[in-house]
């Protein structure tokens, strides 16, 4: 069943996204649009059943204040103003603070105003996805790069669902991954789901690449550019692969900026895509937030271990060995990350946390270690929990497991001598450090 439409108006607003979830969580589908959308393009959306033109105080793009288009207002379709100065229909002054009572506020909008039914679910969703997959790809074969993290494992399920054995997956070993990921991803996917997986040792490659690239951004580009090239490499060993399969997410897109709002980092799967790419992208999750891709794979019928799956960039932990990246301080984040990540397992908080992990800066302190002067990095702790990766907060875990992980890190890793706890909800700090 096609889903009804809301299409959300971003003019200028920081709360897209939460308006956006809210009115899935109500049970219709819901996607932001630019300000400056055209009548034609808004006449093609199908099943479009209302607007909501979302103003804000980034109202003002190249020095002039912006508005809706005339047509938004004349084209028959009901239409709600939020926090906007323009011409108004529906109007809410400004989002409720609550959730509860945003809802509240939609409610006679969506199911009265505009008659839209809510049938936006995951068993829509999937059946959507496969049949519009099917229609794309056809009898061709597609390339996935499957890190074994949540979203490429359900996009992997998806295409698996929709396109079978012409699905082709490849695991590239950057040499950036957590400690094990890689010979876990091996078993999981290889020996127990049977998928066609080609496995690919480049960490010699990557690394030599971002030798000496301290710019977060730069080397966000370098390694997405660089998984192109392994890609198409392999591809280059398959005959007739056409198309390129990507776990990207809404708050990927969302983040990489739009019209209104600035970049707030490149995603290696948006914005450093090479232009001269050979294959065309399939990208059947990019609408849907970190949530609902779980619950895409839940409908999947995916394994409990993979779907909630600790989230992991991309990039790796090239992000997480802030600045230049030396071998040896990668080993050192590596099994510093490993220790952390064992000891919240063991202490229930590997269930609770959504997100946590460590990073290693490119800087040295002074510390004592068998009576000697030692240098020595530190390790940061990051612990958040979110719903949809826009917004975090910040686990409060016990002292008593800090002074443990502390020990256990100081005295099992070699180059750390001190172990610091960032305390930053998301805003003003972002999840990743870099």
């Amino acid at each position: 069943m096609k889903q009804d439409l809301i299409a959300i108006l971003d003019l200028g607003s920081e709360d897209n996204s939460r308006l956006a979830r809210t009115v899935r969580a109500l049970g219709v589908y819901s996607e932001i649009y630019n300000f400056d959308i055209t009548a034609e393009e808004l006449g093609a959306l199908e099943n479009l059943k209302g607007i909501i033109v979302n103003g804000g105080k980034n109202n003002v793009v190249d020095g002039e204040v912006i508005y809706a288009g005339d047509w938004v207002y004349d084209c028959g379709i009901p239409v709600m103003v939020i926090d906007h100065a323009g011409k108004k229909a529906q109007d809410i002054d400004k989002l409720p603070e609550s959730d509860e009572e945003l809802q509240a506020a939609l409610k006679p909008f969506l199911f009265d105003v505009c008659k839209a039914e809510a049938n936006w679910n995951m068993k829509n969703f999937v059946a959507d996805q496969v049949e519009l997959l099917r229609r794309q790809i056809g009898d061709k074969k597609v390339l996935l790069a499957l890190s074994g993290g949540v979203d490429s494992s359900v996009v992997a399920a998806l295409l698996i669902k929709a396109i079978g054995n012409n699905l082709y997956c490849v695991h590239v070993n950057h040499g950036l991954m957590r400690k094990g990921e890689s010979e876990m991803v091996i078993e999981v996917f290889n020996n127990q789901l049977k998928a066609n997986l080609t496995y690919v040792d480049a960490t010699d490659r990557f690394l030599g690449k971002l030798e000496g690239v301290a710019d977060p951004e730069q080397k966000r580009k370098i390694i997405g550019a660089e998984f192109i090239r392994v890609f198409e490499e392999e591809a280059r060993k398959l005959e007739g692969i056409d198309f390129l399969g990507q776990g990207t997410i809404y708050p990927d897109i969302v983040e990489s900026g739009t019209k209104t709002a600035k970049v707030v980092k490149s995603h290696h799967n948006v914005g450093g895509l090479p232009e001269d790419m050979q294959f065309e992208l399939v990208e059947p999750l990019k609408y849907l937030f970190k949530d609902e891709v779980r619950a895409c794979g839940v409908e999947l019928g995916l394994p409990a271990e993979m779907v909630y799956r600790q989230p992991f960039p991309g990039p790796g932990l090239g992000v997480r060995c802030l600045g230049a990246i030396t071998r040896d301080r990668l080993h050192a984040l590596r099994e510093a990350d490993a220790i952390l990540r064992e000891e919240f397992d063991n202490s229930g908080l590997g269930a609770k946390v959504w997100q946590y992990f460590i990073s290693v800066p490119d800087f040295t302190s002074v510390g004592v270690k068998d009576g000697a002067r030692y240098m020595g990095w530190p390790a940061i702790i990051r612990a958040v929990n979110t719903i949809d990766a826009m917004t975090a907060a910040i686990e409060e875990v016990p002292y008593e497991l800090l002074h443990k992980i502390t020990y256990r890190i100081t005295h099992e890793v070699e180059g750390i001598n001190r172990v610091l706890y960032d305390l930053t909800p998301k805003p003003i700090g972002t999840i990743e450090w870099e």
